[in-house]
């Protein structure tokens, strides 16, 4: 029955054409900011709606009033919007907010009251409640006694009518058949006393009158799939097909939490993780494509199976996530990785203005294979923006002596005369002058990065030289001069 299915019931299910095109939602509650595990279901949800040309629907559930937040919605469409999880569907249009739908809710009510498929009920919450008591000092899972089920009341809380006999079926896409008993549901409550509906009611004649398909979500939703499928048969509607996701764990193999380091996703963007890498590491928490590790959006679309999805928890790795950023920042083009940085190197204090987009390009291009994210490669061109404070001490004795300083004049000489200043010109420039010196390349190529840098490492040297320019070049490896003069001999 559409990925549900029910044994014992017997009234009548209208359904929807099988050839019904894939319509999928993302439903997140404005109760905080997006973490892992709710970027994660989104981006299953936007895979499988542009594998199969379907529709990705935005929803925002906001009916807990008393924790919802105006700003936590802005935080979250911010965080899908920095992933790229563009819908086709949603706010800012009306009508995708738990909030603006109350009169679809209360007609919905008012249609299992009139079909008798659900009953009002008044037990006062003092009752109900040493009832559940009771049921737990007995060791079993407290149901409501149906004590109102044949009162004919005419107000208090709304209850669906739950079969006393037979069970429910849930086909997932992911864990194939479930079974649960109906002498084990609850005629559980869709609209409270004060007359507000509850999650799961709403959740049905949502994803009902949008037309929803295939409902993804995580595996704590499992537990209410079959008092939903209950519901939409007793509206008439034709239940979608289910898949449940499992859930993230911590390195403990515990469920994911702040004590394992999980925040929201824009703390993921504000350390530099770059989007591409955390679309790729979340698809990779749980599905899978042969040996693949390294995906780029298109090879997502084209090779993501919901039904591919394993059933079994995936820990959350942050050094796999820091791998994947730097993979992703290695293949990248450097004029996207530079617009992508920009704003770390303004943080940074960077002169990114003065820098221009090329010669930013080019900066990045030489850092790139050294960093794992934005905030790494902004530290790592520190030396491109300032000149060296100081030299690293060891690289000082070794290379800032009187004997370097000698070299140090005839690369000053030499390098004022290149032209033009480029990579290539300047390699042949310093193995030229190598040669006529007796030396090794490498003796004043490390003379040189330790001038222009403050140490022995950095990017390929010429690259740097060229970068800097000849004017900057000249300028630091005359300040390196006066610094051997300096010294102690």
């Amino acid at each position: 029955m559409g990925g549900a299915a029910t044994r014992a019931v017997e009234w009548v299910v209208v359904t929807a054409s099988t050839a019904s095109p894939v319509r999928v939602r993302f439903a997140p509650s404005p109760t905080g900011h997006l973490h892992v595990g709710g970027a994660r279901t989104a981006l299953f949800n936007w895979l499988h709606a542009r594998h199969h040309g379907g529709v990705f629907i935005l929803r925002i559930e906001d009916t807990d009033r008393s924790r919802s937040t105006e700003e936590n919605i802005v935080s979250i469409v911010d965080a899908l919007r920095w992933l790229g999880l563009d819908w086709d569907e949603g706010p800012p249009a009306k009508g995708y907010r738990q909030t603006e739908r109350m009169d679809l809710y209360r007609e919905h009510a008012e249609r299992l009251v009139r079909a008798g498929r659900a009953y009002h009920c008044d037990c006062p919450p003092e009752q109900l409640e040493r009832e559940r008591q009771a049921a737990q000092a007995r060791g079993e899972t407290f149901r409501y006694s149906g004590r109102c089920r044949d009162r004919g009341l005419a107000a208090g809380a709304l209850r669906l009518r739950i079969p006393t006999e037979g069970e429910t079926v849930v086909d997932d896409l992911i864990h194939g058949p479930v079974t649960f008993d109906h002498r084990q549901l609850d005629d559980w409550i869709l609209v409270r006393t004060d007359g507000t509906p509850t999650y799961n009611f709403c959740v049905v004649v949502d994803d009902a009158t949008m037309r929803i398909t295939d409902v993804i979500r995580g595996n704590d939703h499992l537990s209410n799939t079959p008092k939903q499928v209950l519901c939409y048969e007793a509206l008439g509607y034709r239940p979608p097909r289910f898949a449940h996701v499992s859930m993230i764990l911590g390195p403990d193999r515990s469920r994911l939490s702040k004590r394992h380091g999980a925040t929201s996703v824009q703390a993921y963007r504000d350390e530099g993780i770059l989007a591409d890498a955390m679309v790729n590491y979340l698809a990779r928490l749980g599905w899978s494509h042969g040996d693949q590790e390294i995906f780029t959006r298109q090879e997502l679309v084209a090779l993501f199976d919901i039904k591919d999805v394993a059933s079994a928890g995936a820990v959350f790795d942050r050094t796999k996530l820091e791998w994947l950023s730097q993979e992703h920042m290695k293949a990248m083009d450097g004029a996207r990785l530079a617009a992508l940085a920009r704003p770390f190197f303004a943080a940074a204090g960077y002169d990114t203005g003065a820098a221009g987009d090329e010669r930013l390009a080019r900066i990045v291009d030489t850092l790139k294979e050294r960093a794992k994210t934005l905030a790494e490669l902004a530290q790592a061109a520190a030396f491109y923006f300032r000149r060296p404070a100081r030299y690293e001490a060891k690289a000082a004795q070794k290379f800032l002596t009187p004997e370097g300083g000698a070299r140090l004049d005839r690369l000053i000489a030499r390098l004022a005369a290149v032209e033009p200043f480029t990579p290539a010109a300047l390699e042949a420039a310093y193995r030229e002058l190598a040669a006529a010196m007796g030396l090794k390349l490498v003796d004043l190529a490390q003379l040189t990065r330790v001038a222009v840098t403050g140490g022995t490492a950095s990017p390929p040297l010429f690259d740097v030289l060229a970068i800097l320019g000849r004017d900057e070049t000249l300028a630091r490896l005359r300040v390196a001069r006066v610094a051997v003069a300096g010294r102690p001999g």
